[in-house]
């Protein structure tokens, strides 16, 4: 910020402030308005102007809070006179709470002014223009269009401009005096409608809290005192102005001088107007008592009288605007910034059909180069923290699982693991003949493997009902995203997946079928693993034979395949063991290629129903629902949600609201940088 703007706008910390005697004694030597105003009107008027401005934008609605000073006081402490001495002017007076909306006090000193302009804006910039003779019935008006005729609260505000000759560039905010006991007519829990107003103001770091106090009361005792100090714990931004003070003098340079409660800003005596006096009478009369009283006399000058309030005022709001200005303007840009981002993301106004069409294909695309990159190529830059959509591993994974559920080892029936190759006996006793007995009967190879067989055929089937539930879910999830803007044509495009699904489900069902079906109709390998392994196994043989005819040779013996095994048993059918062992050993062989082909021909499989699905299944699916029955699924694109018009209806006037915003911070922005080059 310039140097001159540094030296005009007095940027002290609020100690210094508070401790700037000699200022304030100077000021306080001025009695009347315009003397008060002069010093900062010309370099300090305009950034309260575009204050506010800011404030009539209510650009606090979007979470940017404004330097403000907020008048806060218990009932009658004095609040509304101190603001009449501040304005000149007359506001409403009455018994019980005479403020009941929040009025926020714009003063703009108008040398040119020969009489006072005065008006209100309330209710959505409705304003009224008045006069000072006026003002309070037009304020009572307003208060009791906005709360009631009653004696209830609203914390919608009332704005007050007084233009006139002499009075101070201040913006304040007047809230309602601080009741505990409800008066008849008044809600039981006004005490807290109250509080809650006061604590939303007072709350932002931004607002300097203004605590008008009785001289005729224990500070400590207040409930205003009580307030900002839950807010303000070091007073750093609290100063408090003293009423009454004529009519409770003992004791009062003792409270605040010794300050009890923590007032960071510092103490301001005054005395209001009484009765019937003139401003300026009242004015005289203050200079009066802080001059010629036994008691008041002795308190500092830079500590009494309307125009050191009104000194003190303007330089603690100077000193705030200069501290919060170049905040605010990152705030507008970085809220302008998010919210035009939001809603370029948001869909275009469909117009027409055509429009509808277009976003429904834009939709399809999207979804289509998300599953591809997913589901096919293995990319999950979208999703890096979901591990649920790293699609091609998590297959891959029930793939690896599916591979273990198949039995490495060809399966035995339950009582094979006790007697070793009685099951192959117990077929070839059954498929015997009459025929020449060297031979191996092909019918007795072709039971026991669709025994086997039939033992494992389920498994297949719940790989492919897992994987495709799991790539459903994947598909949803990522449809719904695509097209939450369109909500109201997610129900069609759900019932286009399901759809999609079942086809998918059932090509896979008809695929493990035919699997399996292939497995049981022959017996066929060009694996020439089958016979490397069989050979091996053979090996054996003769050792076994021997075991099984020998009655001399131990029963117990380990065969290549089989491991350790008991042969006893197989001596009394030794003319079908030999037979039996072959049988085993071509099975165990044969059963290595079933599972290999069963696992690549279900992986190629799925990973072909995948790849169509991504490339070519689900826009054709998606396009016979929406774009179907005449179009009825993309018509209904044309209806949006209540949720989205409403959303992109806010932004739009949240984007305007911060744009004139923005326009207002960069205009006197430039109007610094033109007084730091003067």
């Amino acid at each position: 910020m310039p140097k001159k703007l540094h030296r005009i706008m007095a940027t002290k910390s609020a100690k210094d402030l508070a401790g700037d005697s000699k200022a304030l004694v100077a000021a306080s030597d001025v009695v009347t308005g315009s003397a008060i105003a002069e010093s900062y009107n010309d370099q300090i008027r305009p950034l309260l102007d575009a204050v506010d401005r800011l404030r009539h934008l209510k650009v606090t609605q979007e979470g940017i809070q404004l330097p403000t000073i907020v008048v806060v006081g218990d009932q009658s402490s004095g609040k509304s006179s101190v603001l009449e001495s501040l304005a000149g002017i007359s506001l409403p007076r009455g018994q019980g709470i005479c403020t009941r909306v929040p009025l926020v006090m714009r003063l703009q000193d108008d040398p040119s002014a020969d009489s006072p302009k005065l008006q209100l804006e309330y209710s959505n910039g409705r304003v009224v223009a008045t006069s000072a003779a006026k003002v309070a019935d037009a304020i009572n008006a307003a208060t009791a269009e906005i709360a009631g005729s009653g004696k209830g609260i609203s914390d919608a505000p009332i704005t007050l401009v007084v233009k006139k000759r002499g009075v101070p560039d201040l913006t304040l905010v007047d809230l309602p005096g601080i009741t505990r006991v409800p008066v008849q007519g008044q809600p039981d829990n006004i005490y807290d409608q109250i509080a809650r107003i006061i604590k939303e103001y007072i709350a932002p770091k931004e607002s300097i809290i203004l605590n008008v106090l009785s001289a005729t009361v224990d500070f400590p005792t207040c409930e205003s005192i009580r307030m900002s100090q839950q807010v303000d714990r070091t007073g750093e931004r609290t100063l408090a102005v003293v009423t009454k003070a004529d009519k409770a003098p003992e004791g009062l340079l003792e409270k605040v001088t010794m300050d009890d409660v923590n007032i960071g800003l510092g103490y301001v005596c005054v005395r209001n107007r009484i009765g019937e006096e003139t401003y300026d009478q009242a004015r005289v009369e203050e200079e009066r008592l802080f001059k010629y009283h036994p008691l008041l006399s002795k308190i500092d000058k830079s500590m009494v009288g309307i125009p050191v309030l009104a000194q003190r005022l303007m330089q603690i709001q100077a000193t705030i605007i200069a501290k919060c200005l170049p905040d605010i303007v990152k705030q507008i840009n970085d809220r302008l910034s998010r919210h035009s981002c939001e809603l370029d993301q948001m869909p275009p106004d469909l117009n027409n059909v055509a429009d509808a069409v277009r976003a429904f294909f834009h939709i399809v695309k999207q979804v289509c180069a998300s599953l591809e990159k997913m589901l096919v190529r293995g990319e999950f830059d979208e999703f890096p923290d979901d591990r649920n959509l790293h699609g091609t591993a998590r297959i891959a994974e029930k793939m690896d699982g599916y591979k273990r559920g198949l039995p490495a080892q060809c399966p035995k029936s339950s009582d094979d693991g006790v007697l070793f190759l009685m099951e192959e006996v117990r077929v070839l006793e059954e498929t015997k003949g009459i025929n020449l007995p060297n031979f191996l009967p092909r019918s007795a190879f072709l039971v026991l493997l669709k025994k086997k067989v039939e033992t494992i055929m389920h498994v297949p089937q719940e790989l492919v009902n897992e994987v495709w539930g799991y790539v459903e879910e994947v598909l949803m999830n990522i449809l719904l995203k695509h097209s939450e803007n369109f909500p109201q044509v997610q129900p069609s495009c759900r019932r286009a997946v399901q759809t999609l699904m079942d086809k998918a489900r059932a090509r896979s069902a008809q695929h493990v079928k035919e699997l399996i079906e292939m497995e049981l109709i022959s017996d066929y390998t060009a694996n020439p693993d089958y016979m490397k392994t069989w050979s091996e196994i053979m090996e054996g043989h003769e050792m076994f034979m021997e075991a099984v005819e020998d009655n001399s040779k131990p029963t117990r013996i380990t065969l290549e395949g089989f491991g350790e095994v008991d042969v006893s048993h197989l001596r009394a059918h030794a003319g079908l063991a030999g037979q039996a062992f072959d049988l085993r050993a071509r099975l165990t062989a044969y059963w290595r290629s079933i599972v290999l082909r069963l696992v690549d021909g279900l992986a190629l499989h799925v990973l072909r129903g995948v790849k169509r699905l991504v490339e070519h299944d689900l826009e054709a699916e998606l396009a016979d629902e929406l774009l179907g029955n005449k179009m009825a699924g993309v018509e209904r694109m044309l209806s949006p949600s209540p949720s989205t018009g409403t959303k992109r209806e806010r932004l739009k006037k949240s984007i305007v609201l911060l744009r004139q915003s923005k326009e207002v911070v960069a205009n006197i922005m430039d109007r610094i940088s033109a007084a730091g080059e003067v």
